[in-house]
C-alpha cells in the first residue's frame, strides 16, 4: 500500500534488502529504519523476528508504514521526525538507513515536496553526512549500519566519515542501473558538474556496511 507522494520501493531499496537478508539479524535484535518511506525495508527485518523501529519525517510516509504493518500484521514502531531525534538515547543492532541522495540544482531553495524524497542538495548529501555523524552513537557493540546511496554523492565521503567515526565500513553491494526520470531531466547539470561522464547513461547504486567495534 502506497499513499500518494511517499517514495516507492525502487532499485536502492531492494539493494538495501539484499544486505539485509545477508545480515540475518534475528529474533530480538534491535533494528532501526531511518527515513522508512513505506516501510518495505522495516517488515522485512520484521518478518525475521527482529526488534523494529521505523522513522520517516513525512506523515505521509508514517502513515503508509503503519498501515502495511497493520496490513501485514508484523509489529513495527513507528515515530515521525527528523532523522534520529525520537530515538536519541536509544542503541541498535542494526541500522538501515536510504536517504535521499539525489544531487539537485537549486539547492539553496531546499526540497520540496515529493522531491523531499530525493533530492540532496548540490552535492546529495543533505542528509547522508548527518547520517554518518549521528548514526554510530545509536550503535550498540558489534552493530551495523547499512545505507545505500548513489554513486554520483560520494561513496569515498561516506566511507570516510564512518572510518573516522570509529566504524569499519566498507562497500559490500553495488548495482548499475538505468537512469531514472529525475536524473535524466538534470542530465547536462550532471554532466557540467563531472558528476556524470559526458557518454554514461546508467547510475551506480553502493551498499555501504559499517560495524562498530565490539
Amino acid at each position: 500500500m502506497l499513499l500518494p507522494g511517499v517514495y516507492a520501493p525502487q532499485d536502492d531499496t531492494a539493494l538495501l534488502a539484499e544486505a539485509l537478508r545477508e545480515e540475518a539479524p534475528g529474533a530480538g535484535a534491535r533494528v532501526l529504519d531511518v527515513g522508512t518511506g513505506s516501510g518495505a525495508l522495516a517488515l522485512e527485518a520484521a518478518r525475521r523476528g527482529a526488534e523494529v523501529t521505523a522513522v520517516d519525517v513525512s506523515r505521509r510516509a508514517v502513515w503508509t508504514a503503519r498501515l502495511n504493518a497493520w496490513l501485514t500484521r508484523l509489529p513495527v514502531r513507528i515515530r515521525r521526525g527528523n532523522l534520529f531525534a525520537p530515538v536519541l538515547g536509544r542503541t541498535y543492532d542494526l541500522i538501515l538507513a536510504n536517504p535521499p541522495y539525489v544531487p539537485a540544482p537549486d539547492a539553496g531553495r531546499g526540497p520540496h515536496g515529493r522531491s523531499r524524497a530525493w533530492d540532496a542538495g548540490s552535492d546529495g548529501r543533505l542528509l547522508l553526512d548527518r547520517i554518518c555523524r549521528d548514526a554510530p552513537a545509536l550503535l550498540s557493540p558489534g552493530g551495523l549500519l547499512l545505507i545505500v546511496q548513489s554513486a554520483l554523492s560520494g561513496p569515498d565521503r561516506t566511507l570516510e566519515l564512518l572510518r573516522a567515526a570509529g566504524l569499519k565500513a566498507a562497500v559490500v553491494r553495488r548495482r548499475w542501473i538505468a537512469l531514472g526520470p529525475v536524473l535524466r531531466s538534470r542530465e547536462d547539470w550532471l554532466r557540467r558538474r563531472g558528476l556524470l561522464a559526458p557518454a554514461e547513461n546508467r547510475e551506480e547504486l553502493v551498499v555501504i556496511r559499517a560495524e562498530r567495534p565490539r
